[in-house]
């Protein structure tokens, strides 16, 4: 056990995540029980790795077109001839479902470049034709037409295949790599799939998608979410309810890391007298209470056991599943796992989130937060609405989707502001350079370290 994660322990006893979690007297899962926090270097971050046009130009050339990304999820292309673009800074794909399975072809017609398909765009197509003079493409990537094709006499009609980058899925989430080379998807995605062999998310889809433009670089907007040093400044209210400062913070491999978080359990910067009727009644998980209806919590009880009891009862009414051997932080808490560049995972049935963060178009210091809800299929088969993009300008609060929940709005709000003003802080700074704290702060130091990797490769 690393000096960091000792003095975490030390500090909150008690209190820290694991103590919280083996208190609910369930057999907790083993993946939930490791701790991974090896030693890392303390030195200062420079701020030039979030303001420097130069550095963005950099990752955009050695780190992001060799990583697996998140593109989307199977439920978004479920049928042959379904299609979503992605786009990534000035990159775009369409990925395509073909009879031959997943495809991802580069979003640019080989007559004169014009995108095939627009940007932020999904549906469904018998073939890919170019908006401008029709040239035509099988769904499998080889010419069907050009028009006026005698005036081509010296094209080769079977080397004219849309250009591919690589796809593959797993657990439901949908991946793409514009490099020829490197690890395929299960070897990057390392400790991943053994962690998450429990937690199957092929089952569930898109309910909510809300989208918003933040002010600063993608990393700077990211690692807001990859601690909770800043809650009792920024989101005072939430200490009353939820773990931040005692939270576990564990670092697996390069590509790999998580944060757990307790749900229902007062951070220790509370200094809020409370009984466990009280927390009940206060809380609030994802985009709806987790506690359904009113509940009194029985004695010897506490106000995560009920809400995790409430939960198994509510999902198995609504969607017909079985979560009886679901442990209460399974069912309840935030387990936040980090996939390299900008991808988190919220496997819990509580929390069920997904979060990515990437560049604004091109802009070097604006990026795109996209966060998804997901909910179960119907397991009776019956259909169900793959949620449309919700689109939010900075300056809106994250109230105007509808689907919201109003406390989480509140909360994403506070974090736009801070992050604005970081972001102008870095720019006014004459220290030039962040320091971070050796454990609470450790995975953003990570996600630094590994981009290092592919920088200086």
């Amino acid at each position: 056990m690393s000096n960091a994660v000792l003095s975490a322990r030390d500090h909150y006893v008690g209190q820290t995540y694991q103590d919280i979690a083996l208190t609910d007297g369930d057999d907790l899962p083993s993946v939930l029980r490791e701790r991974s926090n090896p030693p890392q270097p303390t030195a200062d971050i420079p701020f030039s790795r979030y303001t420097d046009r130069a550095f963005f130009d950099l990752e955009m050339q050695k780190m992001w077109r060799r990583v697996w990304q998140y593109a989307c999820r199977e439920e978004h292309v479920p049928e042959v001839g379904d299609y979503y673009v992605y786009d990534l800074g000035r990159s775009s794909l369409i990925i395509v479902r073909t009879q031959q399975g997943l495809r991802a072809y580069h979003n640019s017609c080989l007559h004169r470049g014009t995108k095939l398909k627009p940007s932020q765009s999904s549906g469904w197509s018998a073939s890919i034709q170019c908006p401008f003079h029709g040239w035509d493409w099988n769904l499998d990537g080889s010419l069907k037409s050009v028009r006026c094709d005698w005036e081509f006499p010296h094209l080769q009609k079977d080397k004219a295949r849309l250009r591919q980058a690589r796809v593959e899925s797993w657990n439901g989430f949908i991946f793409v790599n514009f490099s020829a080379q490197g690890p395929g998807l299960i070897d990057y995605l390392e400790v991943l799939p053994e962690h998450f062999r429990k937690w199957d998310l092929s089952g569930w889809y898109v309910h909510t998608h809300v989208q918003k433009r933040l002010p600063g670089n993608w990393k700077l907007a990211q690692e807001a979410f990859m601690e909770a040093y800043h809650t009792p400044v920024v989101h005072p209210e939430m200490t009353h309810v939820v773990s931040d400062v005692n939270m576990q913070h564990d670092v697996f491999s390069d590509h790999v890391s998580r944060d757990l978080c307790a749900m229902a359990s007062p951070s220790p910067t509370s200094t809020l007298e409370q009984s466990q009727q009280d927390l009940l009644d206060k809380m609030l998980v994802g985009d709806r209470s987790a506690v359904a209806v009113k509940a009194l919590v029985p004695e010897g009880k506490t106000a995560r056991w009920v809400m995790a009891q409430q939960l198994r009862e509510q999902m198995s009414k609504e969607f017909g599943l079985d979560y009886s051997k679901r442990s209460v932080p399974e069912m309840i808490d935030s387990l936040k796992y980090n996939v390299f560049p900008n991808l988190f995972i919220y496997p819990s049935v509580g929390l069920p989130l997904i979060q990515q963060f990437r560049p604004d178009g091109d802009e070097h210091d604006r990026c795109l937060f996209d966060q998804m809800v997901l909910r179960p299929k119907p397991t009776d088969g019956s259909s169900y609405e793959v949620a449309e993009v919700v689109r939010i300008e900075e300056h809106e609060s994250y109230s105007v989707a509808k689907d919201m929940d109003p406390f989480l709005a509140h909360v994403l709000d506070q974090d736009t502001n801070i992050m604005r003003w970081q972001r102008e802080g870095m720019y006014a700074s004459e220290k030039g350079a962040e320091t971070l704290s050796i454990y609470q702060e450790s995975r953003i130091r990570h996600v630094h370290q590994t981009l290092d990797k592919y920088l200086n490769d």
